[in-house]
């Protein structure tokens, strides 16, 4: 039996975690190989500011996945970073040491990992371009790997800024006809809000059109939905999400 003094403890920070999947997923893990000294919680943070107390207060805290809205905004709070999530800009897993009364937070990107491995087995020929909805710290991870494949990327986001292809009441059919893939990486269609959708002309959607959600509650999102009912290849985000989560395991055991 192992007490709390010896119990490594893991969770999730963001803000809020209704739709998290994260306790249930390494609840599964630990029962299902047999850990027993370890334990996964949601820590719901209202403001990144509280991170510093958050450490402080659980000292066998030794690892974190990073969610909405945190994914860049807890970069300052970090010691070091690896060179994915440098050059990727966003942090979804934190590996913690505690030494001599000094805490290491050492940040890296499993989203990467996540997306590109559950991406490529659908990716043909006549997938060359793609477009990005939305701007925050997952769209990072999914701008790296396309541009990685050799993808040629335009982001969509609300409000014109640099770096924007378009706003959403700006694209055309043809963006849709010339862009065949779409990634949704913004929070649009999340429960509890499961009706809404990202604002695009899917008239123009084909059988040769990716639609992937990073979403992955509910499974089949009205932009999916939208996507299957025109022959689309849809993908959502729970195999990246399993993919990343096993990735971040793995970064805090090594």
């Amino acid at each position: 039996m192992f007490s709390s003094l010896n119990m490594r403890q893991f969770g999730l920070i963001g803000y809020p975690l209704s739709h998290s999947f994260s306790v249930g997923f390494f609840a599964t893990k630990f029962a299902n190989e047999n850990i027993h000294n370890a334990v996964y919680r949601n820590f719901p943070l209202e403001y990144i500011e509280q991170l510093p107390e958050l450490l402080k207060s659980n000292p066998n805290l030794v690892g974190i996945n990073v969610t909405i809205p945190y994914k860049q905004k807890v970069m300052p709070f970090l010691t070091e970073l690896d060179e994915t999530a440098m050059n990727v800009g966003a942090v979804n897993t934190i590996k913690i040491s505690r030494e001599n009364n000094s805490i290491q937070l050492i940040g890296y990107n499993t989203d990467v990992y996540g997306f590109e491995q559950s991406i490529k087995p659908h990716l043909e020929s006549y997938h060359k371009n793609a477009l990005i909805l939305g701007t925050g710290g997952a769209s990072k991870a999914v701008i790296y790997v396309l541009q990685k494949l050799n993808i040629d990327i335009n982001i969509v986001s609300r409000s014109n800024a640099p770096g924007i292809y378009k706003t959403y009441s700006e694209l055309t059919v043809n963006d849709i006809r010339n862009h065949k893939i779409i990634i949704n990486t913004t929070p649009l269609g999340m429960y509890p809000n499961i009706e809404a959708s990202p604002s695009i002309p899917y008239g123009e959607i084909s059988s040769q059109h990716i639609l992937f959600d990073l979403i992955y509650n509910p499974l089949e999102t009205n932009f999916l939905k939208e996507g299957n009912a025109r022959g689309a290849k849809t993908i959502n985000g729970l195999k990246m999400l399993h993919l990343q989560a096993l990735k971040a395991w793995d970064i805090w055991n090594c």
